[in-house]
């Protein structure tokens, strides 16, 4: 079972981190990191992977609101907590928004469909989206890089094909759970500025 999964992840595992970081993906880019490491990936190709997707996902959202402002999916998207700070934000720092958006967990789908909303050029936005998303996937995927070097030093050398995939769905878990805390408070304080 675990050498099909293993297989699975030799396979497709580059794929999955770069559909993972087309939206929130920081567990991915750190997935992406962890078995580069392992030697199932080559750490160039995981950071091309969470790269790329990032690059995306940013672009995706931010023709989303400069094309197409009356969709209902950006009319709801516009709604969402967080929203007017962010669109306040790319409005008065264009470039510092753009090249943080990224960063800043719970804000990144709005963020670039704010992006898109406001008066910045297309040219401008990909050039510093291009510098962020390389800049995003080379701290998250280094830091997945790490960590497998810390699990190697705890675990062993013995590690095993199970238990790096176990390790794995650990580094994946713990990613989602902090990013899932931290949008929770973020849109929490938005929630209570807004009233």
């Amino acid at each position: 079972m675990t050498d099909a999964i293993h297989h699975l992840i030799e396979q497709y595992g580059l794929i999955v981190v770069f559909l993972g970081c087309i939206a929130e993906g920081e567990s991915a880019a750190i997935l992406g990191g962890f078995f580069a490491h392992q030697h199932v990936f080559v750490l160039w190709q995981a950071f091309l992977a969470a790269a790329i997707g990032a690059f995306v996902g940013d672009t995706f959202f931010f023709i989303l609101g400069r094309s197409f402002a009356d969709h209902p999916f950006v009319v709801k998207l516009k709604g969402r907590p967080g929203f007017s700070h962010a669109y306040r934000l790319v409005s008065t720092h264009p470039d510092i928004f753009v090249l943080t958006n990224r960063f800043i967990y719970g804000l990144r789908l709005i963020g670039g469909i704010a992006a898109g909303l406001s008066g910045i050029a297309v040219t401008r936005f990909v050039i510093l989206n291009v510098i962020s998303s390389m800049v995003w996937a080379g701290l998250f995927t280094t830091i997945g890089y790490v960590f497998g070097l810390g699990a190697e030093r705890i675990v062993g050398q013995a590690l095993a094909r199970h238990e790096r995939l176990l390790i794995a769905l650990a580094i994946g878990l713990a990613a989602a759970v902090l990013a899932w805390f931290t949008a929770h408070t973020i849109a929490k304080k938005e929630r209570s500025k807004e009233t």
